[in-house]
This record gives structure tokens, sequence and C-alpha cells, in this order.
């Protein structure tokens, strides 16, 4: 078969029959790297997010066999994968975190008053968030990113991270109520209670 008749299969039919046709993992990459590479840009910026995106799908292609094919959608698999790279560069992650912090808003243009004073706006709320994501712990953080930036349900985060969805539940709400408390963000704090 070729790749473009793997098109409408499942994730698992195609990561099954790329361990003999090497070439249809293609697939799996073309279904998913746009989604992995945005969460890791979020989690590492633009520039790790490129190695980081290409180690993910390394990764997975040598664990291919592995994957359990009761699984139709091997997102949560990638996210995974992902996120543990993603464990690997922590203190990267504090530190560029820190260092948008410290370089504040950007500089203002003449004759758009309005403009730059809601930019200043969003990049004071922007360096708060990134404050407070700075101060989670890393498991919080990972589980919070997973759900309110990708979107992920509970149990697709809870295959991601290889822990129960009770575990995912409170690691979310020790999130929260962090936020809450940092930063009174009851916007983002009930934007990912959506998800579940």
């Amino acid at each position: 078969m070729t790749p473009e008749s793997s098109e409408a299969d499942d994730d698992a039919s195609v990561i099954a029959r790329s361990r003999d046709e090497p070439g249809l993992f293609a697939v799996i990459f073309d279904r998913h790297a746009r989604h992995i590479h945005r969460y890791l840009a979020r989690r590492l910026g633009p520039t790790a997010a490129d190695d980081a995106l290409s180690d993910t799908f390394l990764i997975a292609f040598d664990k291919r066999a592995k994957f359990d094919p009761s699984r139709p959608d091997a997102r949560p698999w990638l996210y995974g994968i992902a996120t543990n790279l993603v464990s690997r560069h922590r203190r990267t992650e504090v530190r560029e975190l820190k260092l948008r912090m410290a370089l504040g808003p950007p500089a203002a243009e003449d004759g758009h008053a309005q403009r730059v004073a809601d930019r200043v706006t969003a990049q004071a709320r922007a360096t708060e968030l990134d404050r407070a994501l700075a101060a989670l712990r890393p498991r919080e953080r990972d589980v919070l990113l997973l759900v309110a930036a990708e979107g992920l349900g509970y149990q697709e985060v809870a295959e991601a991270l290889a822990i129960p969805v009770g575990t995912v539940k409170s690691r979310l709400n020790r999130a929260r109520a962090h936020l809450r408390a940092e930063l009174g963000a009851d916007d983002f704090v009930k934007e990912t209670s959506d998800h579940g």
C-alpha cells in the first residue's frame, strides 16, 4: 500500500504497517507534527521546538513496535514523548520564562498610542502568566498546558503522561488553584475546566 492509501486508516493501523513499510510512518508525522510542534514551541520556544519535534518523531519511529494497537489515535502517545523531552529541558524552560519577564513589553510606536497600550497590557499579563507558570511544579505545568493549551481531555493527558486520570485531575486542580492565587485568573482557569 502507498502512503496515500493510508490516509483513511487510523493511527494504530498505520503504525503497525510501518513496521514492515517504514515510509508509512510519514503519515503519522503529517497528521500530528503541527500540533506537537505548537505544543513544543509553547514549552521550549520556537528554536528548541524544531529540534524537539525531530527528536519526538525519531523516538516515536524507533519505538513504534511498542505502540499500543488498541489506541486508534497516536496523539496522546506523541504528546507523552514530547513532554518527556520537555522534562529534559525544564531548566531551560524556566530560564526562558524568566528572560521574557526581564525583557518587558515591546518598544512603543509613535502615533499608535492605543495599540501600544494594548500591547503593554497584554505583555504585562503574559509576564504575570509566565511567572505563574514558571512557579508551578513541573508535573502540574505539564498537565495544565496539555489541557489548556493543547486541548487534550483528561484521559488523553493520562495516556500521554502514563498516569491515572485521578492524578491528572488533582494536578490540574493544584495548578488552577496556584494560578487563581497568583493571577486571580478566573477566565484562564475556567478555560482549563472545559476539557474533561
